[in-house]
């Protein structure tokens, strides 16, 4: 199973579509920042990325002291870095003044037909709440503003056709279809992340840019994949096909780290991951991600974490039952 296969299936993410809008010209919508939505969208989320999904018409993403970005049919735009942005039928508009996000949020998805009576634009908005150190590692690298058109592949037409099923079935009185949008939410998510991947150029960074290198690819495959394994640099410097330093090089300037110091990373990921799903007795999870003593465990996690495996746990629960 290759690297971005294996932390998807691993790590627990969870998506929604919270608003299905017709906007006409002229018309601006204030996004807010991924950090005030948050307690909104997810409540207990430590990360939350905000997308939308042009169905219709045209419209332009605006970020501060960056150029407007002109989006079509088709295109899906995700906001890695979770800043506040505009949405607008033409650069420089006001935003429109209205209801508060909690009230906008009270009924999901929620419908907003709003503007000045111009040409037609649609568009989907949601988000993605996942782990802090996950998003860290996914969206590293990544710019303010990704955009891709989903209509350039078969998985997104299928995509975009049942997203527009499941908005029409959220509003029908059959019980799940909430439950299909926050899955098409995370595909939507997904397919984004895999069309970027196929598009980025040379140059780029980051987590995504070295799942898709020829020699970085493979070393990210191989600690995913066998986490537990008592891997060396010269193992996996001979499964890449290269020398010790060409990889040590490469892997430091893609994913900023060394190809131990990530293992080590992933490994107390899945440690949390475990922590948070089973009641595995902490033996059990320190052998699963590869280390042969509790204490080596403990000391590990603690430091990635700030407490030991027990504590960590512990925290968790209590901060899940009281939501």
């Amino acid at each position: 199973m290759d690297a971005l296969s294996e932390t998807l299936r691993v790590v627990r993410l969870v998506g929604a579509i919270f608003i299905n809008a017709r906007f006409t010209a002229p018309w601006c919508y204030q996004s807010p920042s991924a950090d005030a939505a948050a307690p909104l969208l997810e409540p207990g989320a430590e990360r939350v990325v905000i997308f939308h999904l042009i169905t219709e018409g045209e419209c332009y993403a605006e970020l501060v002291d960056e150029p407007p970005v002109r989006l079509t049919a088709g295109d899906a735009v995700i906001f890695p870095k979770g800043h506040a942005h505009r949405m607008t039928s033409q650069p420089g508009l006001p935003p429109a003044t209205g209801a508060r996000l909690d009230q906008v949020l009270a009924r999901r998805p929620r419908q907003l037909v709003y503007g000045g009576g111009g040409p037609s634009t649609r568009l989907v908005c949601g988000y993605l709440a996942c782990d802090a150190r996950l998003a860290g590692m996914l969206l590293a690298g990544l710019p303010a503003l990704l955009r891709v058109n989903v209509r350039g592949s078969n998985a997104g037409i299928w995509l975009e056709a049942s997203v527009r099923y499941a908005l029409t079935e959220a509003r029908s009185p059959r019980p799940g279809g909430a439950g299909v949008l926050a899955k098409l939410a995370e595909v939507l998510f997904i397919e984004v992340l895999r069309l970027y991947m196929n598009e980025q150029g040379e140059g780029r960074t980051g987590w995504l840019a070295g799942v898709g290198d020829r020699i970085v690819g493979p070393v990210l495959n191989s600690l995913h994949t066998r986490p537990a394994h008592a891997w060396t640099l010269d193992e996996l410097a001979h499964d890449a096909g290269t020398s010790r330093s060409v990889l040590a090089e490469r892997f430091q300037n893609l994913v900023g780290s060394s190809p131990m110091q990530y293992l080590t990373q992933w490994r107390m990921l899945l440690a949390a991951n475990l922590l948070c799903r089973s009641n595995a007795p902490l033996a059990r999870i320190a052998e699963d991600v590869g280390y042969q003593t509790d204490t080596a465990f403990s000391r590990a996690f603690r430091r990635e974490y700030g407490s030991p495996p027990a504590a960590w746990r512990r925290s968790q629960m209590t901060r899940d039952h009281a939501r």
